[in-house]
């Protein structure tokens, strides 16, 4: 290990303890409390703002970032998804009956997650600093997607993924086709991170799963950096994201946070966290008042299974978020959240998955719940893209399938005329 160039980190502190760690003590969790124990990685107040020079990545504010320099070959041009602004989509606002909405799309990132900003962060991590070549990870889908994308554009580096035997085949095959070497695991999600977990303790290999990593926080909070630069460093009154494990939310909150200490930013949104009915721990653990340590596990069987967890790894950082924030968590029906796809698409041109559809679903439940103000400024944040799980999609527009028409213009009229 080299942390040569790291000097503007400070060190690594526990979210649940606070205990402070040098990078040099420990690779995941806090060694005191164990799993739960997340940890946030700590950064030196002499950072300044990057000016807007050349295409937008995710490595602008690399004082900010656990990054010597220039991040290594192939995961230079990663992050810079587009913003849709509130200009665009004001039916979309209507419909939802909020005062200002934007979408910031991830389903455009290099393998169509917002979870590639964690595996590059990690394999940059993995690669330029602890000098580690196998890097493994759990994951329902996207995160191995990720991790199987970035290894596949970094020399030498290798994935080697756990994933569910139930997980999508679209994220499977993309998982094969980086060349990832893959273990469908005969169990959950949960079963999934706890061999992987065992694996990387056994061979040596990085371990880049969720919660325990704390290079996977900092992937994800570059996402609210280019919020606030998109919208000329300022952000909106309220940020959705859809929560299974916890991390975005957690990597969301954290980049606001320290935006808004270095007074880049005026304020921090309330952030609000979406889970599906089926998979909602952290909805059960806010509505009771649980702490991280004390929550435990709950069934999970849901559609979007990006955000299918039964115990949320990064809990302890997902519950900071939301309130630190005054934000909340809202729960959703699997029906509200492919309703919410095909309205998400006709509205602002944006094909998501069922996970990252939930964003749009859980919009409308704080709504009617009173959570957000028919005033308010709204990002809704779209962590994954449609083509991730068409399967589900399609089941939103069966209703909708064309029948065969006879290659003829008399029988092009006769469809047409049914749609006036």
């Amino acid at each position: 290990m080299d942390f040569t160039g790291l000097e503007h980190i400070i060190g690594l502190e526990c979210v649940v303890c606070g205990e402070r760690y040098a990078l040099a003590d420990t690779l995941y969790a806090c060694p005191r409390c164990g799993e739960v124990g997340a940890l946030d990685v700590l950064y030196a107040d002499t950072t300044q703002r990057q000016p807007a020079e050349g295409p937008l990545t995710f490595w602008r504010q690399r004082d900010l970032l656990p990054v010597k320099g220039v991040p290594v070959a192939g995961l230079a041009a990663l992050g810079g998804t587009p913003l849709i602004g509130y200009d665009a989509l004001q039916n979309l606002a209507t419909a939802l009956d909020v005062g200002e909405v934007c979408i910031k799309n991830d389903g455009l990132n290099l393998t169509g997650s917002l979870k590639d900003r964690a595996s590059a962060m990690v394999v940059n991590y993995a690669v330029q600093t602890l000098g580690r070549r196998v890097i493994a990870t759990a994951s329902t889908g996207n995160a191995a997607a990720a991790l199987a994308g970035c290894c596949a554009a970094v020399p030498d580096a290798e994935a080697v993924i756990f994933v569910p035997a139930s997980a999508p085949e679209a994220k499977v095959a993309q998982m094969l086709i980086f060349g990832a070497r893959v273990i469908l695991v005969d169990g959950d999600y949960d079963t999934a991170f706890d061999l992987c977990t065992e694996a990387c303790q056994e061979f040596g290999w990085y371990n880049r799963s969720t919660g325990i990593n704390p290079m996977t926080t900092e992937g994800k909070k570059t996402v609210a950096f280019e919020i606030a630069e998109q919208l000329n460093w300022n952000l909106p009154d309220v940020i959705v994201v859809s929560v299974g494990d916890g991390s975005i939310i957690g990597g969301v909150h954290k980049g606001c946070r320290e935006l808004y200490n270095l007074g880049w930013v005026d304020k921090l949104p309330r952030l609000i966290g979406v889970q599906a009915a089926g998979s909602d721990a952290l909805v059960d653990a806010w509505e009771r008042g649980l702490t991280a340590p004390e929550m435990v596990p709950h069934p999970a069987h849901t559609v979007a299974d990006s955000i299918s967890s039964g115990l949320p790894r990064d809990r302890a950082k997902a519950l900071r978020a939301v309130r630190e924030t005054d934000g909340a968590f809202v729960r959703v029906s699997d029906d509200a959240i492919l309703e919410a796809i095909p309205m998400l698409a006709r509205q602002s041109g944006v094909f998501a998955e069922p996970a990252a559809a939930a964003s749009l679903a859980g919009l409308q439940e704080a709504r009617r719940q009173g959570l957000v103000q028919p005033d308010e400024q709204v990002l809704v944040l779209i962590t994954g893209n449609g083509l991730k799980d068409v399967r589900s999609a399609m089941q939103t527009v069966s209703h909708q399938k064309p029948a065969i028409t006879p290659p003829t213009l008399a029988a092009v009229q006769a469809v047409a005329g049914k749609w006036s």
